[in-house]
């Protein structure tokens, strides 16, 4: 079993851990309300999602 020959230094630990962070979420706008909605996801406010309505909402 391969073991390493010497200690990795902490500037190398972390150089390769820099890209492990966590991103922000990217946000996008719905076409047909202008609701501020995550990318991939059904506006909450109308219902919209690709060209069309997948949810109905109620009006209340």
């Amino acid at each position: 079993m391969a073991v390493p020959k010497r200690k990795h230094s902490n500037s190398r630990t972390g150089k390769r851990r820099s890209h492990d962070r966590l991103k922000k979420r990217s946000i996008g706008y719905c076409p047909q309300c202008s609701a501020a909605v995550p990318t991939h996801h059904i506006c909450p406010k109308c219902g919209y999602y690709q060209g069309r309505t997948v949810v109905q909402q109620e009006e209340s």
